[in-house]
C-alpha cells in the first residue's frame, strides 16, 4: 500500500511598509529626490505628500507643486505623490504609513522638526518619525535658496530637476 505524501506551503504575506514624506516642495530640489531615493532604501514604499493648507506662502499652487513632484519621480519606483490638506498624524494612519520621514540639513532644523515628531507621537505612536540627512553635496540646498537663485537670474540647473528648472524659468520669465 502506497502512502500518500503531502507538501505544505505556508504563505506568508508581508505587510509592505510604506513611509510618508511630507512637504510643501515648492519647488521640488534634487536633495528632495535623494532623500526619496533613500528612503527607499529602507522602505518599501514613499508617499510624497505635497501640503495644500500651508502657513507658508508659495510660489507656486497646489496643482503646480504636485505636478513638478509627480514628474521629478515618475521613474523612481516605489514613489507617488499625492495632495493632502488633513493633520500629518491622521493621513500617515489613513495611508498604512509606519513612520514619516522628515530631513534635517543642519541643527538649526532639528528643534522644530523634533518638536512636530514629539507632537506626531502623541497623536500617532504606532508612527515613527525618521530623520534622514541628506547627502553632503545637498546640505545647503533648499527650496528658498532655490527660489531666490532663480528669481535673481541665477542658474539653479543641477540643483532641482529639469522639468522644475523648465517651471522656475516659466515663473520668472514674465
Amino acid at each position: 500500500m502506497a502512502t500518500a505524501q503531502y507538501q505544505y506551503i505556508v504563505v506568508t504575506e508581508t505587510k509592505k511598509k510604506i513611509a510618508l514624506y511630507p512637504g510643501t516642495f515648492d519647488p521640488i530640489t534634487l536633495g528632495h529626490i535623494s532623500l526619496i531615493e533613500r528612503t527607499l532604501n529602507l522602505f518599501d514604499e514613499v508617499v510624497v505628500a505635497v501640503a495644500q493648507s500651508s502657513s507658508k506662502k508659495t510660489l507656486f499652487d497646489d496643482n503646480q507643486r504636485l505636478a513638478m513632484v509627480t514628474a521629478s519621480i515618475e521613474n523612481i519606483p516605489g514613489a507617488r505623490a499625492v495632495l493632502f490638506d488633513k493633520l500629518l498624524a491622521d493621513y500617515a494612519r489613513s495611508i498604512g504609513a509606519s513612520a514619516i520621514i522628515r530631513g534635517l540639513r543642519a541643527v538649526s532644523d532639528f528643534e522644530f522638526e523634533f518638536q512636530m515628531a514629539l507632537m506626531n507621537r502623541r497623536l500617532a505612536r504606532e508612527i515613527e518619525t525618521v530623520f534622514l540627512m541628506p547627502a553632503l553635496s545637498w546640505v545647503y540646498l533648499s527650496s528658498t535658496i532655490v527660489k531666490d537663485v532663480a528669481k535673481n537670474g541665477g542658474d539653479v540647473s543641477g540643483l532641482v530637476p529639469e522639468f522644475v528648472l523648465l517651471e522656475l524659468k516659466t515663473k520668472f520669465s514674465k
